[in-house]
């Protein structure tokens, strides 16, 4: 019953009020119409005492009246209304406190109507004229201290205003902050626009204006503080402890970047992204500190919450725009590091953005690539995105046009990589980001792009000229970069000083200039980073990409260099580079010889190459750089394997090396006779016998023929080998001879060494090598003719030629008369001039035969004897010094005797140097010695 009566009484008091709220608004609108002020207040008072009665009632009696909308909407055009030159205005004071009444009654307001509401009441107030003014203006000293405690707009451009606007803002955010209900969520539906207001206030040129939106910052803080436990109980949730002792309006003040990281876990991504777009607009601002404030705030965000922005194209335009702007240098450095942060969070949306851009780009777009490369995460970050974009390079378009983003990327990081706070995030990508690049510089070459096609200018430093790059040099300049920035300065040396950099950017040549900067890399780089590589490019061996397939095996091959590269556990290194030497492409044969000559660097390779060797051999017939490569890898397996296979590999494959010293390619030429000087050092070690001095033997022909080369490399090379083999051979003497061969003396060596052959009388060994050389004189090459006459012209220049035989002479003649026609005019010289020889001497000696007829038919006849030279010599070590050494001290008195002896006997007899008829007891000395050591030792 007692309900039903309150009912009906609530019933009865609303129909009742909203009768009176109908008749005062009747006359309120008369009040409007007719313009009368005294009106006007007559009847707001007695609605101000109405809408007071209303609002002190109880909850249970504030129901709905239906005109309450109309009546605000009146209010709103009465505030409108009222001049913006004094506050003293009753009808606005009224009018307001009307609307505050109203909030008791319902219907509540729509968002759209509030808004204008409030807009209506603010714009009313704040707007006043400054403080001063109105102190100046008021007609009473009440109404000047009323007007003390209000503001201006917080945007205004006039300090009076934002300082009001502030104080108004403080002390609601303030009050609110003291609640103790917040059981009921209080919506910030523009948070980020809120902040972000408050933020650069607090970097306001005024102070108290700093001071208050600290406060009113803090206050802010608080309110959301609140709300958020609220929240985690309702959700029985562990309830943050200390957070609200972390900051304070003193940690606001003046501290953009305290404010940002406070409130960056409270917006939501659309607040975030209306922050920044927002924040944008005051970079321009006059004040410095208010546009520096503006860009910390965007960074500050951005560091927290980049990864929940929207709408990242239209901030990344908006952020490029900004720049291309006159910022202040300050505001323009926190700028680009908020711009930084974006593509750290978003890395994957920006860089694409950015590449499209026009090449070459401007200084703006530069400036940012400059920084990215500045930030450790965000560099790897961007790294990883352009990384990505090399490896999966794309021919040709369908136009036939040069793709040009990976261009782009090539000019990013040399922006990137330029600076030095960088290393840290190269160094942690180095060896997939050398990859790529590598494989980029690859495909750029490939494209053959125009060289004066500019896409990238690097800056000069002070007084110096900018460089300006084409893509081909771009990708190169990257490569020297990556190297620099991975703290490898000692493998760009080696680049600048071996050439490296010209093999790299000639497509021929590109995978010698890998193996080239492999080898610094192996000199310089740690071992750890050696097997990093080694693991990537393993996946690579067998891409059906070419440049991928050239650049991972020539690295794989190179790598091996290193010993413990090569004694990786679980890897067959020796089946992948076999497979390789046997493909018809001579690149991938080269690639693999060269990882075979590198693998038998390290010792237990023996017994596995050694079954390689046929292979090898057969590949001595190829192209020059296959040729070269086979060359060096048996140089390897000889002089790095046991000492028993080292002798067996040299003695098969001598026949095969020897044509080599005398090719005519350069290049294998001085590779073989290079590598010769190697095996006969090493042979030399492993004690070698008559089989192998045999082979010894037949080299000497050929290296006294290719060093009278006009090529230094060449004279070098031989001089090394020929010093080798006198070694091994034991002629010591010519040892020093051949060891500081040069251009300027190598025909002069070449006189001694045929000085030195003849004088030793080792007859039977000049004639082997005088064949040898017969066999020079039917070469297609008109050089191993010329050098062949030039050897039998120095040779027979010092033979007594009345003590040859007459079918040694002969032979000399049909050698050498073919060559009478030679296309050759220094072949034809040479030849007229032995002939000549030959012809001289055979008058000579046909006179001396006549008389010593006529002597012998009056007096005695004495019996001509004259040895072969061309018959067949026994081979063996000739170390005198060594054999003498050898002969025991009781066998030394009766040998000397035997060689005197034999020297006055065969005075005249034997060869002589020039033809002069000079006696050499020593020539006959080891034939006296041979005969004394068949007699057997002495007895005891």
């Amino acid at each position: 019953m007692g309900s039903k009566i309150v009912s009906e009484s609530k019933a009865a008091a609303v129909e009742h009020l909203d009768a009176i709220l109908a008749l005062v608004l009747q006359h309120y609108r008369h009040c409007i119409v007719e313009k009368d002020k005294n009106l006007k207040l007559d009847y707001l008072d007695a609605l101000t005492k109405l809408t007071g009665v209303l609002g002190s009632q109880p909850a249970a009696f504030r129901l709905e009246f239906p005109h309450k909308l109309e009546m605000v909407a009146f209010m709103v055009e009465l505030i409108k209304e009222e001049p913006l030159t004094s506050i003293s205005s009753p009808i606005r004071q009224k009018a307001m406190s009307i609307v505050t009444d109203f909030r008791q009654i319902r219907p509540l307001l729509e968002v759209k109507e509030r808004a204008e509401l409030l807009r209506a009441c603010y714009k009313s107030v704040f707007c006043l004229p400054p403080t001063d003014v109105l102190r100046k203006e008021a007609s009473s000293p009440r109404e000047a201290s009323a007007n003390v405690f209000l503001d201006m707009w917080l945007n205004s451009q006039k300090d009076s205003e934002r300082e009001r606007a502030m104080w108004c803002t403080a002390c609601i955010l303030g009050f609110t902050a003291k609640m103790n209900n917040f059981e009921t969520e209080i919506e910030f539906t523009r948070l980020g626009r809120l902040v972000r207001l408050l933020a650069v206030r607090c970097q306001d040129p005024v102070d108290n204006i700093c001071f208050l939106s600290a406060q009113a910052v803090y206050s802010l803080y608080c309110i959301l503080l609140q709300q958020k436990k609220t929240a985690r109980k309702k959700q029985g949730l562990w309830e943050e402890e200390g957070r609200s002792e972390v900051y304070s309006a003193s940690v606001f003040y003046n501290s953009t970047f305290e404010i940002a990281e406070a409130f960056a876990e409270y917006f939501t991504q659309m607040q975030v992204t209306n922050l920044v777009l927002t924040a944008m607009e005051g970079l321009t601002n006059s004040k410095a500190k208010e546009s520096l404030a503006a860009a910390q705030l965007m960074s500050g965000v951005l560091k927290e919450r980049g990864r929940d922005m929207m709408k990242i194209e239209e901030v990344v335009e908006g952020i490029l725009e900004w720049l291309s702007l006159q910022l202040e240098p300050s505001t323009k450095e926190e700028t680009l590091r908020a711009m930084c942060l974006l593509a750290g969070n978003n890395a994957h949306i920006v860089v694409p953005l950015l590449l499209n851009k026009p090449l070459p780009w401007n200084r703006t777009s530069l400036s940012l690539w400059k920084v990215f490369g500045t930030q450790r995460e965000t560099t790897i970050g961007i790294l990883q995105v352009l990384i990505g974009v090399l490896e999966k390079l794309d021919s040709r378009d369908e136009t036939g046009e040069m793709p040009f983003q990976p261009v782009a990327v090539a000019c990013a990081l040399c922006e990137m990589l330029s600076g030095s706070l960088c290393q840290e995030a190269v160094k942690e990508l180095y060896p997939r980001l050398l990859l790529a690049v590598l494989h980029h510089l690859c495909w750029v070459i490939e494209q053959k792009p125009p060289q004066k096609m500019v896409v990238y200018t690097k800056e000069g430093g002070l007084g110096s000229k900018s460089k300006p790059f084409d893509p081909s040099s771009c990708a190169l300049e990257v490569v020297k970069l990556v190297l620099l920035a991975a703290a490898y300065e000692g493998v760009v040396f080696y680049g600048n000083q071996h050439r490296s950099w010209d093999l790299l950017s000639c497509p021929r040549f590109y995978y010698m200039g890998i193996m080239d900067l492999t080898s610094a890399m192996v000199k310089n780089c740690e071992p750890a980073v050696l097997h990093q590589l080694l693991s990537l490019v393993r996946n690579f061996l067998y891409s059906l990409d070419h440049r991928w397939k050239t650049l991972a095996r020539a690295l794989y091959a190179q790598l091996l260099w290193h010993r413990s590269v090569a004694q990786t556990l679980g890897h067959d290194f020796l089946s992948n580079l076999v497979k390789w030497i046997k493909e018809p492409d001579l690149v991938m044969k080269e690639v693999g010889l060269r990882g075979i000559g590198n693998l038998a660097l390290h010792p237990g390779q023996s017994a596995s190459l050694k079954s390689l060797v046929p292979s090898l051999r057969d590949l001595l017939k190829n192209e020059v750089r296959v040729t070269v490569q086979a060359v060096k890898s048996l140089r390897n397996i000889i002089c790095h394997g046991q000492a028993e296979d080292t002798k067996v590999v040299f003695c098969s494959i001598s026949k095969h090396l020897r044509p080599l010293i005398n090719d005519e390619r350069d290049q294998v030429k001085i590779s073989a006779t290079s590598a010769l000087g190697h095996m006969l050092h090493q042979v030399d070690k492993c004690k070698p016998g008559p089989s192998i001095w045999r082979e010894i033997y037949t080299f000497l022909v050929p290296l006294l023929l290719s060093i009278q080369d006009n090529n230094p490399e060449v004279v070098k090379a031989c001089g090394g080998a020929l010093t080798e083999w006198t070694k091994v051979i034991g002629w010591s003497s010519l040892t020093r001879t051949f060891r500081h061969t040069t251009l300027s003396d190598h025909i002069q060596v070449l006189e001694e060494t045929c000085k030195y052959l003849v004088g030793a009388s080792r007859r039977q060994l000049l004639g082997e090598l005088l064949s040898q050389s017969f066999g020079f004189l039917k070469s297609p090459q008109p050089f191993l003719r010329t050098a062949a006459v030039s050897f039998i012209e120095l040779t027979v220049k010092r033979i007594s030629m009345s003590h040859l035989h007459e079918d040694d002479v002969q032979l000399f003649r049909n050698a050498l008369e073919r060559l009478r026609d030679d296309p050759a005019q220094s072949v034809q010289r040479s030849v007229d001039t032995v002939l000549k020889r030959l012809d001289g001497c055979a008058s000579a000696r046909h006179v001396s035969a006549s008389r010593s007829s006529q002597l012998g038919s009056t007096f005695f006849k004495v019996p001509q004897r004259k040895k072969r030279l061309f018959k067949p010599v026994k081979w063996e070590r000739e170390d005198e010094d060594q054999q003498e050494k050898k002969t025991p001290n009781w066998f030394k008195a009766p040998l000397n005797l035997l060689r005197a002896r034999h020297t006055r006997k065969v005075r005249n007899s034997p060869l002589t140097e020039g033809g002069a008829g000079e006696k050499t007891a020593a020539s006959q000395a080891p034939k006296a010695r041979s005969r004394l050591e068949e007699a057997g030792p002495a007895p005891k």
